[in-house]
């Protein structure tokens, strides 16, 4: 949790420091052609990218194994959605779509030079509070975010590297699980439309995220996931 507060109090200052620099822009004469950004009880929908780059602190896998055996989990990008609700002119309702993502996991520590373990598909499930900065008819418009994700792991699968490493063989090969968990999202964006319904949206989360992976041979590793997302889309307002 603290973690997911210093992310936002972080987030909180950069925030302040764009919409410093960006209050010029709110006034800028394109306000007055009539730009609406999210304007109260509007529905926007958006296509783009996102990156999902886990920050992993891993633990030790548990005995039997090497002193130091650890894991990371590699990045992934796909494309993604998203549909956002406008309460009032400042707050908005947020969820990010996605079909998931597809981690690679590879060996860490003692173990560092054998590769690839296995691969976890993961589907960051979020709801966002987010509070836009300035008026809905300023053009650019700083936000930050938080709120609640559920993070779903599912289809792992070991590799052969990681069969032999845990004593496992060709006919009774190691297998792995990873747990879903429940997490605390922080998030800072800029939106910025050109027209009263097209716009683009740049967004960056953190989330402070812990699960275990258990092997079919009863070992368990702890890890702190953590990941940063970092997305780009274009955005549509009904």
């Amino acid at each position: 949790m603290a973690q997911v507060l210093n992310a936002a109090r972080s987030a909180a200052a950069i925030a302040a420091a764009i919409a410093a620099a960006g209050t010029l822009l709110a006034a800028a004469p394109v306000q007055a052609q009539g730009l609406s950004e999210m304007i109260a009880g509007k529905l926007g929908v958006r296509l783009g990218v996102t990156r999902i780059a886990p920050d992993v602190t891993s633990g030790d896998l548990s005995a039997p194994a090497f002193a130091g055996t650890k894991a990371d989990i590699r990045a992934d990008t796909q494309i993604t959605g998203g549909l956002s609700w406008a309460i009032n002119d400042n707050i908005t309702l947020d969820l990010p779509l996605a079909a998931g993502f597809t981690h690679e996991i590879v060996g860490d520590g003692a173990i560092a030079g054998v590769g690839k373990i296995g691969e976890v598909k993961a589907l960051p499930i979020t709801l966002l509070a987010q509070y836009r900065f300035f008026g809905a008819s300023a053009p650019l418009r700083p936000y930050l975010g938080i709120g609640p994700t559920y993070a779903k792991f599912y289809k792992a699968r070991s590799t052969a590297a990681l069969t032999a490493l845990t004593g496992g063989t060709p006919a009774n090969p190691t297998t792995l699980a990873m747990e879903s968990k429940l997490a605390l999202t922080a998030q800072l964006g800029l939106a910025w439309r050109w027209d009263k319904q097209w716009g683009v949206d740049a967004s960056v989360t953190k989330t402070a995220l812990k699960t275990r992976a258990t092997l079919s041979t009863g070992q368990t590793l702890d890890a702190k996931v953590d990941p940063w997302s970092f997305s780009l889309g274009v955005s549509y307002q009904f």
